[in-house]
């Protein structure tokens, strides 16, 4: 299949577009570099792209022309966001990325004849404090993330309704791993404790239930939909692993895989940031015959060993790399 993946510099979206790659589909990673943060680590994740044997366009989906790249997909895998839960980050920036973003791309979508599938990425933030329910409870979304991602999910469904466009939803819970962005908790912890240096960490967060879903598992879910897409269309489900841990265990894990300590500074709680999260999977497990297998035992010490490994060995360098803008005429 030739496959459109959005988001493609970012954390999932990289590893989905090896992976499909990787399974024999032709990919087109893209991606628009947003500052939201360092672009060389984005680019170094574009470049593991494009070793995958995956083509690779910066672009953007609000102002740039994607008819050329969207006619010739079979599928379109949506990963492109506004992500995080930040004060810092104006909702503005949520509803450009999030939803004007996803609306260009599915008036592009409606226009193709090839299309057979659009996955669009949603997230366990829809669902607000407390994300335990299955797909058909009414979500209830306390932050501008949750609020925009969910609008996105609702957008993206409207198109299949009304243009029987072919859309499924995945909303991903609490994704970690290799290349996992800076921000997030783990990659912050491992810095911690290999430089010494305080953690800032919420009051209170220690005690919120987390379903950490290790990366693969995650990108499992794209591979089974693809593969069964005639029982998807117009379907959400929730992908994530149901072994639910505190965010406190999960701390506690990555201390005794580096053997030491983080220094944590207590700082005042986040808004609109969820307390307890446990992946009602029992839909993807039914339909998808979706089974996720990594315990945060195993995931953690694979991050922490790409971690001390990328810390080690790969130095960032902030270059450019090249862009090829229309890999089907190039």
């Amino acid at each position: 299949m030739r496959i459109l993946v959005t988001g493609a510099a970012g954390f999932v979206g990289s590893h989905l577009c090896e992976k499909l790659a990787n399974l024999g589909h032709e990919v087109i990673g893209l991606d628009s570099f947003t500052d939201y943060y360092d672009r060389a680590l984005k680019e170094r994740n574009a470049e593991d792209v494009r070793r995958a044997g995956a083509y690779f366009v910066e672009a953007d989906l609000c102002t740039d022309n994607l008819a050329r790249f969207v006619e010739h997909a079979d599928a379109i895998c949506h990963l492109a966001a506004q992500p995080g839960i930040s004060a810092h980050v104006p909702m503005a920036a949520y509803i450009r990325n999030n939803l004007l973003a996803t609306h260009q791309l599915l008036e592009a979508a409606k226009k193709s004849s090839s299309l057979a599938l659009f996955v669009h990425t949603s997230t366990s933030s829809v669902y607000g404090k407390r994300a335990t329910d299955p797909e058909d409870v009414a979500p209830q979304p306390t932050s501008y993330y949750g609020v925009t991602k969910l609008a996105g999910e609702q957008l993206a469904l409207a198109y299949h309704r009304e243009h029987n466009l072919p859309i499924t939803v995945l909303r991903l819970f609490s994704v970690y791993g290799p290349r996992e962005r800076p921000e997030k908790l783990y990659p912050r912890l491992m810095e911690s404790i290999t430089s010494g240096k305080p953690l800032p960490f919420y009051e209170g967060a220690e005690h919120h239930k987390r379903t950490f879903t290790y990366v693969e598992d995650a990108l499992d879910a794209y591979r089974v939909v693809l593969d069964k897409r005639e029982v998807t269309l117009g379907e959400i489900f929730n992908i994530g692993s149901d072994n639910c841990r505190t965010t406190g265990e999960g701390i506690r894990i990555v201390e005794e895989i580096f053997g030491k300590k983080a220094l944590l500074v207590r700082v005042p709680k986040r808004p609109g940031d969820q307390e307890y999260t446990h992946a009602n999977i029992e839909k993807a497990r039914r339909i998808l015959g979706y089974a996720p297998k990594t315990p945060p035992e195993i995931g953690l010490r694979k991050t922490v060993k790409w971690y001390l490994e990328t810390r080690r060995h790969a130095a960032l360098t902030h270059h450019r790399i090249p862009i090829i803008v229309d890999p089907y005429n190039s």
